[in-house]
């Protein structure tokens, strides 16, 4: 009888590593995505021309959903999506202040050349002078901007780490596209144009 209950524990053993496996590598392929479609954004920004056709916002949500299911397995990280929420709201408050900036001063330069028209004055002139002011906005939306990226795309690196690391999987099996280089914890192989990471580990932790 010890014998029989002592299979029935192997098997209920070999079958628990085996979902805590599964949804490892579930979860270090998710992530994955995102870090690439993140930094994707990022070079985006920078005025790179990329071609990358994932959304990291839709990534990011379908991630969510998953690892609410995998809570219970300690996949799911709700500080690490806390933080993408405020992120994103302050993205999107950065995004509409340079929009209203741009907006604003397009509707006042039409204005003053409508009065330098009008009253054969160069009032235009006025316009033109604020644009050294849009100038430095836009630096500054873009100088915000690019740092929540870079912070967002830090973040998912170092929860990858912690899945590949903390479930013993190979580094290379989940390769993210880098973009734009200058992150923590990563190891580049360049491939044609295009820079391919791994997760990297110190002192030859981890596998290959």
């Amino acid at each position: 009888m010890r014998k029989v209950e002592d299979s029935v524990e192997a098997v209920l053993d070999l079958d628990e590593k085996s979902v805590y496996s599964h949804i490892a590598h579930e979860s270090a392929e998710d992530i994955a995505r995102i870090i690439s479609s993140i930094d994707a954004e990022r070079a985006k920004l920078r005025g790179e021309v990329i071609y990358y056709r994932d959304d990291w916002e839709d990534l990011i949500r379908e991630r969510i959903t998953k690892g609410k299911r995998h809570t219970a397995f300690d996949f799911y990280n709700p500080e690490l999506f806390d933080l993408w929420e405020r992120k994103i709201r302050d993205a999107k408050k950065l995004k509409r202040i340079l929009k209203a900036g741009y907006a604003s001063f397009l509707i006042a330069e039409v204005l003053l050349v409508a009065l330098s028209l009008i009253h054969s004055e160069p009032y235009f002139i006025i316009g033109v002078a604020f644009l050294p002011l849009l100038v430095f906005l836009r630096d500054y939306v873009l100088e915000k901007l690019d740092l929540i990226y870079y912070s967002l795309t830090q973040f998912f690196i170092d929860e990858l780490r912690d899945i590949v690391y903390g479930h013993s999987l190979p580094p290379k099996k989940y390769p993210f596209k880098i973009f734009t280089g200058e992150y923590f914890g990563v190891s580049l192989e360049r491939a044609g144009t295009e820079l391919k990471a791994f997760i990297s580990f110190k002192n030859g932790e981890g596998k290959d």
